[in-house]
């Protein structure tokens, strides 16, 4: 390894926003500290590639707390204000979204002709599918209102969930898809935890907030996506829950406890050293090795693993906002998808294994080159499609 830390930062770099006090959701404070990454760079402030190290790019504290009370997970505080580069809906998104709306139909639930959506920053829309099936969409009370991913992203979670269930029809139903903590910890997705993304949920937590703003959930689904979400459904007034969300509600069981939630931190570190060794050993054997995916979730093990040119010479994506720019606390260039293949890398490391099938299709000029870093398997190398 020839790249160095960066020097120790300033304490703040960018103005803050106002936090809420105590817990985002319940206002106790009563926070216990799971996961502690220490200063990194902002999630989603990729600075142009010719812009050298700012004393400040690392300065921003990144630490998962669980609150005592509730037992919501959640960024213990976000001093960081980004203008997010849009990145491109991956086709598993779209997939998803569309076999959800499928599920939601067959169970019933999607009545009356009016849509509102809460949407992600990471893009991606499910109005073009439900205007498929007449609906349209209003500013006001909806009867069908949507959040995929959305409510992560709120700073005052307890006024994001009563926003959802004011937007929601007296008869309406809110469908909300979260990434299951219990999925993170299972799987050592500790790269879940990035500025911007305020809360990480158990699907008891979730029933505890729209209990309080007086919604009740009363069934829930299963996706493969990110390793494992769910899709909850949810009514005004008081409803039995059903078998599903009996089972989720089981399975997810033990997200309270500290101690459980604390295996982030071992899998951070795991994770962050099978990287840099993985990279090293690629370079010792003189490999060529990019990587696709300037995503959000890498810029955190990027910085903790000291990645440099000298061990990844660029990082293809196929958003044009983020082209022409770095990976934050890096040297890396991020460069086209049309770069890459003109590189003729020797591997080719992928940092979001849900693109995996898609980029496979996509680049078969790449094929038997590609890793797979995922926090469950480490970088492993995938079969070949």
């Amino acid at each position: 390894m020839t790249g160095h830390p960066l020097p120790a930062p300033p304490a703040a770099a960018r103005p803050s926003r106002p936090e809420p006090a105590g817990c985002r959701a319940c206002r106790r404070r009563e926070p216990v500290t799971v996961l502690d990454l220490g200063p990194m760079p902002a999630a989603d402030h990729f600075p142009l590639a010719t812009e050298p190290y700012e004393p400040g790019e690392t300065a921003h504290p990144l630490a998962m707390v669980l609150c005592r009370g509730c037992g919501l997970a959640q960024l213990a505080h976000d001093d960081t204000v980004t203008a997010e580069p849009r990145g491109v809906e991956p086709r598993a998104l779209r997939d998803q979204a569309a076999d959800a709306v499928r599920r939601v139909a067959a169970a019933g639930l999607l009545r009356g002709t009016t849509v509102r959506e809460f949407t992600s920053p990471h893009g991606g829309s499910w109005l073009e599918l439900l205007a498929d099936r007449g609906y349209h969409p209003t500013g006001g009370p909806a009867d069908v209102v949507l959040d995929s991913f959305g409510l992560m992203h709120e700073r005052d979670q307890a006024a994001a969930v009563a926003g959802r269930a004011a937007a929601t029809a007296p008869a309406g139903v809110l469908l909300m898809q979260y990434h299951s903590l219990h999925t993170i910890v299972a799987t050592g997705q500790w790269n879940a935890l990035r500025h911007g993304h305020f809360a990480y949920y158990t699907l008891e937590v979730l029933r505890a907030m729209l209990a309080a703003v007086g919604m009740s959930v009363v069934t829930a689904w299963d996706f493969g996506l990110y390793g494992g979400t769910v899709l909850l459904a949810a009514v005004h007034g008081p409803a039995e829950p059903d078998e599903a969300v009996h089972r989720i509600l089981a399975r997810e069981a033990g997200m309270r406890d500290p101690a459980a939630v604390r295996e982030l931190q071992h899998a951070a570190d795991r994770h962050t050293e099978y990287l840099r060794s993985t990279l090293r050993e690629e370079a010792a054997r003189g490999s060529r090795v990019y990587a696709y995916g300037a995503a959000s979730r890498a810029v955190a093990l990027f910085c903790r693993a000291r990645v440099r040119r000298d061990l990844l010479r660029a990082v293809a994506d196929a958003a044009p906002a983020k082209q022409g720019r770095r990976m934050p606390g890096t040297d890396v260039p991020i460069i086209a998808p049309a770069d890459l293949l003109a590189a003729r890398p020797d591997r080719v490391l992928l940092t979001v294994p849900d693109l995996y099938g898609e980029v496979c299709e996509r680049f078969p000029e790449l094929a038997g080159r590609w890793l797979v870093d995922d926090p469950a398997g480490y970088a492993r190398e995938r079969p070949i499609r």
